[in-house]
């Protein structure tokens, strides 16, 4: 992942911990538009939307600048489907490096005119799924030919990243046991990987749930060799407390005290404010989101990777997030 030089840090800091003290953002996820060019299975979106009405860049900025969180998810549907998407990004940086700005996508429209248009206009990191080493990636997304384009274009892409790029696998119990390939795919690529756990709250599937003891235990011994960097496992940046949330979440279904509304929340394509992707509740205003929903919210059922990682300590918060990252720049 890219290295935050120090100069750059103190804004972070600054950010981070005053939103952490007053309730503001740590993460907003601005989901840019709700169309996708794909419709996965662990997804309750998919397919194009009908004359979606969709914020400017300058509307998506004003919003950014009302809440100044230290890290924004540029998602979707399918962020690569706006067109003026560097201009979305390039109106909401401050800097290089604040906000941390993260891309979420599917890869499908990506190549390296569109990767290094992107990165120039602030994107610190790529996030692209990948749910098996193989073909059956596309038949999991409904994407004929996606997993041969990714196995393509993102050997190509590394060449031209700084560690940019983060494959993202959400384990579900059909791949559970394709982790080591899938890890192998992104050794392969020269790209590194981060894990996140189904949750059935958006489709109502749980059939895609780990349930099984055997299954748990192969994840356990997997998650311990993350933790230990043995081998391909090097590959993996999810830091040991999350992979410990993430095990808990499988064992017990849920995790209390969700803060979505407070620590994190998502903005929809038209500008409503919603706790996070699965609760569609609009709000117009956070503090009003917080006294309506935050502080009455009895949810546990995810633990999706902006969840995992501001509901920690705020000096783990800070070290993780932010220490770590100035430690081993240049």
């Amino acid at each position: 992942m890219p290295h935050i030089p120090l100069k750059y840090a103190p804004k972070l800091i600054f950010y981070g911990t005053r939103n952490y003290f007053t309730s503001k953002p740590l993460v907003i996820s601005f989901e840019v538009t709700l169309s996708c060019n794909a419709n996965c299975k662990h997804c309750d979106l998919g397919g194009r939307v009908k004359d979606e009405k969709r914020l400017s860049p300058d509307e998506i900025a004003k919003i950014y600048n009302r809440f100044k969180s230290p890290v924004i998810q540029i998602s979707g549907g399918e962020p690569l489907l706006r067109k003026d998407l560097p201009e979305v990004i390039s109106k909401i940086k401050h800097n290089r490096f604040f906000p941390y700005t993260i891309l979420v996508t599917n890869g499908w429209l990506l190549n390296r005119e569109r990767f290094l248009k992107l990165k120039e206009a602030g994107v610190n990191q790529f996030s692209i799924s990948l749910d098996f080493p193989d073909e059956r990636h596309d038949e999991f997304r409904v994407m004929k030919g996606l997993f041969e384009r990714l196995n393509k274009v993102i050997p190509q892409l590394a060449k031209n990243s700084g560690g940019e790029i983060v494959l993202n696998t959400a384990i579900t119990s059909l791949n559970v046991r394709e982790i080591p390939k899938i890890v192998e795919t992104a050794k392969r690529w020269g790209v590194c990987i981060s894990f996140s756990v189904y949750t059935p709250l958006r489709t109502q599937d749980d059939s895609l749930s780990i349930k099984s003891e055997e299954d748990i235990a192969f994840l356990e011994d997997i998650f311990k060799k993350c933790k230990n960097r043995e081998g391909i496992y090097d590959a993996v940046v999810n830091s040991s407390q999350n992979l410990d949330g993430l095990l808990k979440f499988i064992k017990n279904g849920e995790v209390p005290n969700c803060q979505s509304g407070k620590r994190f929340f998502v903005v929809r394509p038209e500008g409503y404010l919603n706790p996070c992707s699965l609760h569609r509740i609009d709000f117009t205003d956070q503090k009003e989101m917080i006294k309506k929903f935050t502080s009455k919210n009895k949810c546990g059922r995810c633990y999706v990777s902006i969840r995992s990682y501001v509901e920690v300590s705020f000096l783990k918060l800070l070290w993780e997030n932010v220490s770590m990252r100035v430690l081993n720049s240049n």
